[in-house]
């Protein structure tokens, strides 16, 4: 979907506008029309600040979405599944919605890395299996399934992002520096894993870049070129900040003191290749490692 000239920009539909969807906005303000729903009124002001017209609907009550189908040529889907179960009702609420349309044409959705479920440390690329051990995971693999029937039923180009850790300084807890400020613990060099991450802003550039050269049905590992486990990701950034770095514990030490939620993240290792983000995105990172990210 190439950029037309300004009396016929094609008008994009942002679900799900948090952080990294208000950064899309702010990369397309002027050269797309844009459309975000939002199921607050109180966000209409900073919508409308960052160059949207809000949209008043809500992913839980498809009654609200009746009229979204018919408004856009392209969606960017960036809202979490909710938190219970195996199956992601909201992108089944949206599909009903946009397939009643029939106007859209290009849908990227913004997925997780999770899918993948544990890989041991192997570095692998999108051909992958999926293998979720989380109802979170598996949310999210329910949800690419419905976007690709979508996309297969309606013609439409449906591209899914596979998105691993969200960092930036000007996140709201997207920086580790706040965890290193509470001292949280990491695991011991044996018992480590291997974590992938992205800059917001890198995020939002794929994002875009999706829409506009996204594949039909196309899995892109949105990741950027670290190569880190998870200690020493937080001990790079201990360093960066001017912090002690984490104290390290054994994995039975670290299930005493940390989370059930903290603990999954330390129970699944790989390595991606982002090899598609490169050569069909066309994506030039900014932020090729963390440690040039945090510096920014």
């Amino acid at each position: 979907m190439p950029l037309p000239n300004k009396a016929r920009r094609p008008t994009l539909l942002v679900v799900g506008c948090g952080d990294v969807g208000l950064r899309v906005l702010r990369l397309l303000r002027g050269r797309w029309r844009l459309l975000a729903l939002t199921s607050s009124p109180q966000r209409f002001d900073e919508l409308r600040a960052a160059g949207a017209v809000p949209l008043l609907g809500n992913l839980d009550q498809p009654a609200t979405l009746r009229r979204i189908g018919a408004l856009a040529d392209a969606v960017l889907h960036l809202a979490p599944p909710a938190q219970r179960g195996e199956q992601d009702h909201r992108t089944a609420h949206l599909v009903q919605a946009l397939a009643r349309g029939g106007r859209v044409k290009r849908l990227v959705y913004g997925s997780t890395t999770g899918v993948y479920g544990d890989a041991g440390g192997a570095v692998f690329d999108e051909t992958r299996p999926v293998a979720p051990a989380t109802d979170r995971a598996r949310r999210r693999v329910d949800a690419e399934r419905r976007l690709r029937a979508f996309g297969r039923a309606s013609g439409a180009r449906v591209t899914l992002l596979r998105i691993p850790g969200i960092y930036a300084g000007d996140r709201p807890g997207g920086h580790p520096r706040e965890r290193l400020a509470r001292g949280t613990p990491v695991l011991r060099a044996e018992d480590d894993v291997y974590t992938n991450h992205i800059h917001a802003d890198d995020l939002a550039r794929a994002c875009v870049a999706a829409l506009l050269r996204g594949g039909a049905q196309r899995v892109i590992n949105v990741c950027d070129d670290t190569d880190l486990t998870m200690g020493d990701y937080f001990d790079l950034a201990a360093d960066l900040c001017g912090l002690p770095r984490p104290p390290r514990l054994s994995r039975a030490e670290a299930v005493a003191v940390l989370s059930p939620m903290q603990m999954s993240f330390m129970g699944e290792s790989r390595r991606l290749i982002n090899r598609r983000l490169k050569q069909e995105l066309r994506l030039r990172l900014r932020y090729t490692t963390v440690a040039q990210g945090l510096l920014a």
